[in-house]
């Protein structure tokens, strides 16, 4: 007999679909080697509140919600308004190639409508990339992830080259309770243009702050005449008995007034030389792919590809 396949749209989890939704991402990270959703969707998990605007399609098989097993999941944020609806989704492992990814897919397109739904494929799978065209999306944007080893794994580090900083121009790390508000405006500065960057706000900084990675020695803060110009925020993900630790180059700003002077590089050297004075052995980060100067700059740096993520847009009905 098949099993009866439901999806429930819920705006507000409880205890045991949060652990249902953070096993099937636990089991699809293992089997895929890469994130299963990307950060914005995790801390809005994390969150017991409801995020405004998010909604969340638990894919099960099952006679009941309270009896079925989960078997897909696709986080929606509606706050992006008329640019549409983003989209995370993940089928669990032992539920792939039944179809329930174009179930899914569909039933988000439905629940974005009118608004277009914008959804990532993260390590852009070919799977992914036929489902896509399939159901009628169109590849919009494609996100690098490149790395570059610290540590050539027999002990001495590889080469760095020496932090040059412009005249006039010192570190120093952030202070919580102090630095939030400069913080802000130089990122919304900075990332005018950038789609979620640059819209990051207080709330945002503050669960980001609050989350388990969050050490302040690892982020750096550039100023000039007291004034704040730059910064380079590192973080470090875990390892455990298969994987070493990573250090990520999670962001680096500079004010559009300070641009071309040099410091960009230099706070990104100061980033990696304070993780691979932590004893981490690689670092990767995120770049856009058509964000040539920027992966110019990485790759000068000994950074590689070595992974792409990959965003589909669907327009809507």
């Amino acid at each position: 007999m098949t099993p009866t396949r439901r999806v429930d749209l819920v705006s507000r989890l409880d205890r045991r679909q949060r652990d249902a939704i953070a096993t099937l991402i636990e089991a699809a990270t293992a089997v895929d080697g890469t994130a299963a959703l990307n950060e914005q969707a995790l801390l809005t998990l994390g969150r017991a509140v409801p995020e405004p605007g998010t909604l969340h399609l638990l894919g099960s098989e099952g006679e009941s919600a309270e009896a079925a097993a989960l078997a897909g999941y696709v986080h929606l944020d509606r706050s992006g308004g008329q640019a549409g609806t983003a989209a995370e989704c993940v089928v669990h492992p032992a539920h792939r190639r039944a179809g329930w990814g174009e179930l899914l897919v569909r039933r988000a397109v439905v629940e974005a409508a009118p608004r277009p739904l914008l959804l990532w494929s993260h390590g852009d799978h070919p799977a992914a990339a036929r489902l896509a065209e399939r159901l009628g999306f169109v590849r919009v944007r494609d996100l690098c992830q490149l790395r570059r080893r610290l540590r050539n794994g027999h002990g001495p580090a590889d080469q760095l080259p020496t932090v040059k900083l412009p005249v006039g121009v010192v570190l120093r790390t952030f202070v919580v309770g102090q630095d939030e508000s400069a913080w802000l405006a130089l990122n919304g500065r900075a990332f005018a243009s950038h789609p979620e960057q640059g819209s990051l706000g207080a709330a945002d900084l503050a669960r980001r702050v609050e989350s388990a990675w969050f050490d302040p020695a690892g982020f750096l803060l550039a100023e000039r005449a007291g004034r704040l110009v730059g910064f380079h925020w590192t973080k470090v993900h875990p390892g455990d008995d298969s994987h070493p630790a990573v250090g990520e180059v999670y962001v680096v700003g500079v004010d559009p007034d300070e641009r071309g002077g040099g410091l960009g590089r230099a706070l990104t050297l100061a980033g990696l030389h304070h993780l691979r004075d932590r004893g981490l052995g690689e670092v990767l980060l995120y770049v856009e792919a058509d964000n040539a100067p920027a992966r110019r700059v990485y790759a000068g740096l000994g950074f590689r590809h070595a992974a792409t993520d990959t965003r589909y847009r669907h327009p809507g009905h």
